[in-house]
């Protein structure tokens, strides 16, 4: 009997030390992505509203299958590349897919790349539903941006620079080409880096609704300045990668909207009147024969609307929009049946939705109040019901509403606390509702317009079960209010075994940048959990939204403009000196850290701040915005040729001299983007100021520095200095 009560003992001594709540480690992070939260991906609304396709992987290869909307019960394959292997005998590992007009065929990529953020390049297929063959596009190597007809099956691409039209119709091969390319100095139907970057977009041409013409960007690219980067590789010599990239005040890119007939051929260059040096858009209304251009200044301050006839490309004036620093681009504009459109501006201090007519004057603001709308789903036309994002209850929250086109009716179709947005059907008579808050990993549920949902798609179960099963550190959301009377929000992540009573030190992560956020209500599974290793090592974890930041109207984010970094980095100072004021902080171990613009931020915060912080993390910094390019810089800047002390004030290289802490400098010698010459700049400067930092530079890895085991290595090595350092 003693014997028996023993080997119990020892049974729940051993339960219990499995049972205990796990720690959560470096490789859980950034090898195993164990806290990433699933969500539905490739979704596509068919053109009935009450079906979506969704793109699946198995061991047989790509699958497109058919869903309800109303059930989520599959109505079976529409396609697979086994399918199509058995059919053709052709092996098809495709990555995106778009249906055709009658959704009878599909465009399928494969063998996609990547060029820059958006763009990428791939071999496109066209599958015929009907009779099971398979069709190539008609030219040697990878094609981009291939878009099917409205109302043809015929597809446009882009091949070298140059515009292509191919018709899957006609026996044979029937292939249009048109537009000045293929010369590195000339793009058409594609656009160049900084509009790709900058404007967000990389798809230059747009089929008119009618499918007669097909309007798109032209780019002659011969003034702007050549920048070059060494390719490492694996060779005896380093290649060389050159790209065009117009830096703050140099020449861009001279632009043109062309329009292309495909009845006679005729391709014709659209005359806008005035001067501009931005297209940042263009989109066909819901007449045939109507497209409207946007043109900005160059210094972003003045939109401008120009509606076009196809027929005669005259442009006549539509709508103008000034305002006092600089305008954000972004795709909110509908054209309605009757020529009028929904708009979204700032003209009130806070973005709200228009209704203005076609004739360019202001009906109805729709919204209304001292908060953003922040993504516009889009108008019931039927119904007059708009659909909206907005952050109405709290910069930190994002929530869904419907409001009536005349401003009535609001109705919040969003829940639950935290940050929500949606994808809605054709006809809007569905919606994917997607929600998360800090703790709540993404939950993704049906609703039908009135906002009632009718079922879960995907709950993250298992993630959550696997959350319950660590020890995690507790994120909370704070304000106070700094010296200059600015009340700013943040979070702090304190150790899961937290006490009160003892001194802590502190790492600050910021980015800081126009328009941004790092304080929000949302689920992170990467970022946060690498602060719950940190937090388990003892360091409480702290990110604060200085000025300049998002969600909080215009005045509060253009108070930066000319003068990026001056407001950021006093913000930040005056956040870690409020941090310091608390009784379980060790103000002596205040460290922060940063990613590009953050780590533009943390490299000011140790030499301005050099009193207030021990040490700084730069990854991917900007250190001196004369090397950064012309639409960023220039639309928060201005020209530095008329803005000399706003460019050099603020700039890290030009404040070297006052660093005390230690600095970790890291970059990816082939960034595109923010170009590894920013660090070697900071570099020069600072051994010239004869000061020791530490320096790690990741070969042939671009601005995500990650592949393989590089993200891993990077937030070791991060790690490994907070330790010695902090």
């Amino acid at each position: 009997m003693k014997k028996s009560v023993i080997t119990c003992a020892l049974l729940i001594i051993t339960a219990s030390t499995f049972a205990q709540p796990k720690k959560v480690s470096l490789e859980d992070v950034w090898l195993r992505y164990n806290f990433y939260a699933q969500s539905t991906s490739g979704l596509t609304s068919m053109k009935d509203g009450l079906h979506y396709t969704a793109l699946t992987k198995s061991d047989d290869g790509p699958t497109i299958e058919k869903f309800s909307y109303k059930t989520g019960e599959s109505e079976g394959f529409i396609i697979s590349a086994k399918v199509i292997k058995e059919q053709t005998g052709k092996s098809i590992e495709f990555d995106h897919y778009e249906f055709s007009p009658k959704e009878d065929k599909v465009l399928l990529a494969t063998e996609t790349e990547s060029i820059y953020r958006h763009s990428t390049k791939s071999y496109y297929y066209v599958y015929d539903l009907k009779n099971g063959s398979l069709d190539s596009i008609a030219v040697k190597g990878k094609q981009q941006l291939a878009t099917f007809s409205p109302t043809r099956n015929q597809v446009a691409f882009v091949h070298e620079n140059r515009m292509y039209i191919q018709d899957f119709d006609e026996k044979g091969t029937n292939l249009i080409s048109f537009g000045k390319g293929q010369d590195d100095a000339f793009i058409a139907g594609a656009v160049d880096w900084v509009y790709e970057e900058e404007f967000s977009f990389d798809k230059g041409f747009s089929w008119s609704p009618d499918g007669n013409h097909i309007a798109y960007y032209q780019f002659d690219e011969r003034e702007v300045p050549l920048f070059s980067m060494d390719i490492y590789g694996q060779g005896l010599y380093p290649s060389e990668y050159e790209f065009k990239y117009p830096k703050a005040g140099e020449p861009n890119s001279e632009v043109h909207i062309h329009l292309f007939h495909l009845k006679d051929q005729r391709d014709i260059a659209i005359e806008i009147p005035g001067d501009y040096e931005y297209i940042p858009r263009i989109k066909w209304t819901r007449e045939n024969d109507g497209l409207v251009i946007y043109t900005m200044n160059r210094l972003q301050n003045q939109l401008t609307l120009w509606k076009v006839n196809a027929q005669d490309a005259q442009a006549k004036l539509l709508y103008q929009e000034n305002a006092p620093s600089y305008l954000e681009i972004n795709d909110d504009i509908r054209f309605m049946e009757d020529g009028s459109f929904i708009w979204s501006s700032e003209r009130d201090g806070f973005n709200h939705l228009y209704h203005i007519s076609n004739k360019g004057e202001i009906k109805t603001q729709i919204t209304k109040g001292n908060w953003p709308v922040t993504e516009f789903y889009g108008i019931d036309e039927d119904s007059e019901t708009l659909y909206y994002q907005s952050a109405e209850e709290s910069p930190l929250e994002r929530a869904v509403y419907s409001i009536a086109l005349n401003g009535k009716n609001k109705k919040k179709l969003s829940q639950k606390t935290g940050w929500n947005s949606a994808e809605f059907s054709n006809g809007f008579k569905y919606y994917v509702h997607s929600y998360s808050s800090k703790d709540i990993p993404t939950l993704e549920t049906l609703h039908a317009s009135d906002g009632s949902q009718i079922r879960v798609i995907q709950d993250n179960a298992n993630l959550k079960a696997k959350l319950r099963g660590y020890n995690l550190a507790s994120k909370e959301f704070f304000q106070f209010t700094t010296e200059d009377k600015v009340e700013l929000n943040g979070w702090i992540m304190k150790p899961f075994d937290f006490d009160p009573s003892k001194k802590y030190p502190v790492l600050m992560f910021v980015y800081g940048g126009p328009g941004a956020q790092t304080v929000k209500n949302q689920y992170d599974g990467f970022n946060r959990f690498y602060y719950e290793t940190l937090a388990n090592q003892g360091y409480i974890i702290v990110s604060v939204d200085n000025r300049g930041t998002g969600a909080r109207g215009r005045d509060f984010r253009t108070i930066t403009y000319r003068e990026l970094g001056k407001y950021e980095t006093m913000d930040q100072i005056s956040s870690a000196q409020y941090l310091a004021t608390l009784p379980y902080v060790d103000k002596n171990r205040i460290g922060i850290w940063g990613w590009s613009y953050g780590g533009y931020m943390s490299s000011l915060c140790i030499t301005k701040g050099a009193d207030v912080f021990k040490m700084a993390m730069a990854v991917a910094p900007v250190t001196n915005w004369r090397f950064y390019d012309t639409i960023y810089t220039e639309r928060y800047m201005g020209i530095p040729q008329d803005n000399a002390s706003g460019y050099d004030d603020n700039s890290p290289i030009n404040h070297v001299s006052k660093l005390k802490g230690p600095y970790l400098l890291v970059h990816g010698s082939a960034d595109d983007n923010v170009h590894f010459q920013n660090t070697t700049r900071m570099i020069t400067a600072l051994v010239n100021a004869n000061k020791q930092f530490d320096l790690f530079v990741y070969p042939d890895k671009n601005h995500a520095i990650a592949g393989g085991y590089t993200r891993f290595h990077l937030y070791q090595k991060m790690t490994n200095f907070i330790n010695e350092n902090l």
